[in-house]
């Protein structure tokens, strides 16, 4: 029985929000959080709160959620912008046994709406227009009854606000006693490749992702951390990390002002910072043109696509002597896979990127076991009826661990299509296709689904765009095809970095279709398109979305 009076059918109890109680009993005084304000006499102001803060508020909105009648299991959706009452608040449905259901806002309104019906949801936590939509569409969310507005809150919808959940002052612990293998978040995929699903996470997974993250990049409690990606501070308030949350749209960090960056980087002598690959491309640049280089910035993560060398050499010239930056490897259903640093990448595996040879990610985890199998697209029932692949073979990577999810809560269809049942274990297929080479590391070729098959084989997307991205006028290029599986015809799109008139776009091509008659790779490649700029996910701005860019060249193309 927890302090808060809710059982578990697990022997063992593990809940994630338990970390942060811990941090706040050895460091209760530490800032926890710091959120940008505006400035005043033109310095950046932060609202802060420290780590025993943070607990205590938690503990209150976790009772506050239970005095509204939510209990272990109930799925609670959080619509609210990344903040100090965010982190909060998904601690407090943690703690309170509840699952929080995760979704980017920016995925647009038709895909939002779909996901969060198929969750059927049985409360919103979310700012008022959130909950204004909710209401207008409460026949699609009828099970929505426990419901809190952050914000004020419209006399004509149900619930009850922030600011009342709260409820009395902090009168003691509250931690619902989960075990590991009970449901904590639901988090959806991209959707880069098929629509956004719901990956069910458990206290477990999350559990055992902090303590991989923190002993592969030995992060120690009093560490500075930059967040770039809101999720990421829960990690850190695990850890005993102070986090900083930047001046910039989460769901646009392509646009990220990247003096905020610097700013916050130095106003809070920041150690550590994650964030996708399109933070960095912005950042990198500014402080090279200006020759600003970091003190206290000595450790980089970047995730959610295969970062440029481009992008990791120009950071690396911004980072103090023995500064290091990593690019972590996994997805949604299995976070984190495998790492590589800049050292290795720019001093060994670019070479062999630029010949086409594909991404190198890395080393895996200490918790992951990995295999490359031969390619399907149907299910695979069972691990017997796989055949894994030699070393130096192309296939299908498939991981299993602790921090590997287990099943999709929604769109179960493709529970089927994967994951692989290994007795009381489970596979994941990540639907990335490489190899493994004589040290085990583990090298990136795209997504299996993107792959190009041509009357001539098959071509895969990452090899192919490593040689045609080093031409210094492309930003980021794309192979699709176009037409039926066994004769499509393989397509590559350029975006260029900058805007061009027509005659610099015919000389681009040009240039690029030289580019690839010297390769073996790429001499079969004879439809080649410019496109201004190429369709990226919203949570990462990184992750092309090829089905869209493939109909749009099969369009050009007649």
């Amino acid at each position: 029985m927890s302090a808060a009076g809710v059982e578990t059918s697990n022997a063992d109890t593990v809940n994630i929000a338990a970390r942060l109680a811990e941090s706040a009993e050895r460091w209760p005084d530490q800032v926890c959080v710091a959120a940008p304000l505006g400035r005043r006499a033109g310095k950046r102001q932060y609202r802060t709160i420290t780590f025993r803060e943070l607990d205590q508020e938690s503990d209150r909105l976790a009772r506050g959620l239970r005095r509204l009648g939510v209990r272990p299991g109930t799925r609670l959706v959080l619509l609210v912008r990344p903040g100090l009452e965010f982190i909060s608040l998904v601690f407090a449905v943690f703690k309170a046994g509840a699952v929080a259901v995760l979704i980017d806002p920016g995925m647009g309104r038709r895909h939002l709406i779909n996901c969060l019906a198929e969750v059927e949801p049985e409360g919103f936590i979310a700012i008022p227009l959130a909950q204004a939509i909710r209401r207008v569409l409460r026949r699609r969310f009828s099970r929505a009854k426990f419901n809190v507005t952050v914000g004020k809150r419209c006399w004509f919808w149900d619930g009850i606000t922030f600011d009342t959940l709260l409820g009395e002052p902090w009168s003691g612990a509250e931690l619902a006693a989960t075990g590991p293998n009970d449901p904590a978040a639901i988090i959806f995929t991209t959707g880069s490749t098929g629509p956004p699903k719901g990956v069910l996470y458990t206290h477990g997974n999350f559990s055992r992702q902090v303590d991989e993250l923190r002993d592969q990049y030995q992060i120690r409690p009093g560490e500075v951390d930059l967040a770039g990606f809101p999720l990421f501070a829960l990690f850190n308030s695990a850890m005993g990390v102070t986090t900083v949350i930047p001046k910039m749209n989460p769901t646009r960090p392509a646009r990220v002002n990247p003096a905020n960056i610097v700013e916050a980087v130095r106003d809070w002598q920041v150690t550590q910072s994650f964030g996708s690959p399109a933070i960095w491309n912005r950042v990198g640049p500014y402080c090279e043109a200006r020759g600003i280089r970091f003190t206290t910035l000595r450790r980089i993560l970047s995730a959610g696509a295969p970062v440029p060398p481009a992008v990791l050499r120009s950071m690396m010239k911004c980072l103090p002597e023995g500064g290091q930056m990593h690019t972590p490897y996994g997805a949604t259903e299995a976070l984190p896979v495998a790492t590589i640093s800049a050292s290795e990448v720019l001093g060994e595996t670019e070479a062999r990127w630029a010949r086409g040879e594909g991404t190198c990610v890395g080393r895996k985890f200490p918790g992951i076991d990995w295999r490359a199998i031969r390619m399907t697209d149907g299910p695979i029932a069972s691990i017997d009826e796989v055949e894994v692949l030699p070393t130096g073979q192309i296939g299908e990577l498939i991981v299993r661990g602790p921090v590997v999810t287990t099943r999709y809560v929604t769109r179960t269809e493709w529970n089927g299509l994967s994951k692989i049942a290994d007795g009381d274990r489970v596979w994941h297929r990540m639907g990335d296709v490489g190899y493994f080479d004589a040290e085990q590391r583990f090298w990136f070729c795209g997504r299996k689904a993107h792959r190009v098959e041509t009357v001539d084989g098959t071509l895969f997307t990452d090899p192919v765009e490593g040689i045609f991205n080093q031409h210094p006028d492309v930003f980021r290029s794309a192979l699709v095809g176009v037409g039926d599986r066994g004769r499509q015809r393989a397509v590559l799109v350029a975006e260029p970095r900058r805007r061009m008139s027509h005659a610099e776009r015919e000389r681009l091509i040009g240039e690029l279709r030289e580019l690839g008659l010297r390769h073996e790779l790429t001499r079969g490649i004879t439809d080649f398109l410019i496109h201004p700029s190429l369709p990226v996910d919203i949570r990462h701005n990184a992750k092309i979305f090829r089905e869209k860019l493939a109909a749009w060249a099969a369009k050009r193309l007649g």
